[in-house]
């Protein structure tokens, strides 16, 4: 290997961004022929593609942060400001599922009957099913915040179990979410009411499911050894994603579930 006198990561060529593209134009292809031809040979190719690109992509950076020592202090300093910024684009994406909720209910026009929620809509009881997932989210912070604290202070078994706890727990909140839909007595086609309902929750249900895999690949590498008490930025991020995933429940359920029933 060659001498290196600094302590960058020079970032090796990598053909998994491009494998990736592929799967995300097959993908976006796939649900167009799905929807237009009812053919989803497309979009399975596409699907496991993807799945392959995320395999080896994670594979080669969990290879450069461990085995091969790539991230070192300042490449860790960089990942965290990455992560920082990535999680601030969050916060704006679902601003704006916000904005136009609040839009359409603060002054609701004469089509919606001058009422909100719409006239002929029947919201969701906030206290059953929507109490019982901010319930399991708010549980599932904790158990995460035990694990980083388990892993802090060299504790692998508990880190070992506190993530698995959290990872059921985004689990049964996607089940109970699934769950919810089935049962609505509304749909997205319903009114200004039905499509900022399932797309602020639907993509805050796509949060928690990437945000279950991010942890349960965690749960896994610390199954492996890969993280030490000062050495663990993989599963600090998967924190930071959970916890804003957590945030953004809460205002979800205050704005949509309660204040707009």
């Amino acid at each position: 290997m060659a001498h290196q006198s600094h302590a960058f990561h020079m970032v090796n060529p990598s053909p998994w961004p491009l494998t990736g593209a592929i799967a995300a134009l097959m993908l976006t292809s796939g649900l167009a022929m799905w929807f237009h031809f009812d053919t989803t040979k497309i979009l399975l190719m596409g699907f496991m593609v993807l799945l392959q690109t995320m395999y080896q992509w994670w594979r080669d950076i969990i290879r450069e942060s461990t085995f091969q020592g790539h991230h070192t202090q300042p490449v860790q300093k960089g990942l965290r400001y990455g992560m920082i910024l990535f999680i601030t684009w969050e916060v704006f994406f679902f601003l704006g599922f916000f904005w136009a909720f609040y839009r359409a209910s603060l002054a609701p026009t004469v089509e919606l009957g001058e009422s909100w929620p719409p006239t002929g809509v029947l919201p969701l009881d906030p206290f059953e099913v929507p109490l019982l997932n901010t319930a399991v989210l708010l549980a599932s912070g904790v158990t995460v915040t035990w694990a980083h604290h388990s892993i802090m202070s060299a504790n692998r078994k508990e880190a070992i179990q506190s993530l698995m706890f959290t990872v059921l727990l985004g689990l049964y909140f996607t089940a109970l979410q699934a769950t919810e839909y089935y049962e609505a007595p509304f749909t997205i086609s319903d009114g200004v009411y039905g499509s900022t309902f399932f797309v602020a929750t639907g993509f805050h249900g796509l949060h928690v499911i990437i945000g279950s895999t991010f942890l349960a690949i965690c749960l896994m590498r610390q199954a492996l050894f890969h993280f030490t008490s000062d050495h663990h930025f993989g599963f600090e991020a998967a924190a930071w994603y959970w916890h804003f995933v957590d945030v953004v429940w809460l205002f979800l359920y205050v704005s949509i579930y309660w204040w707009g029933s």
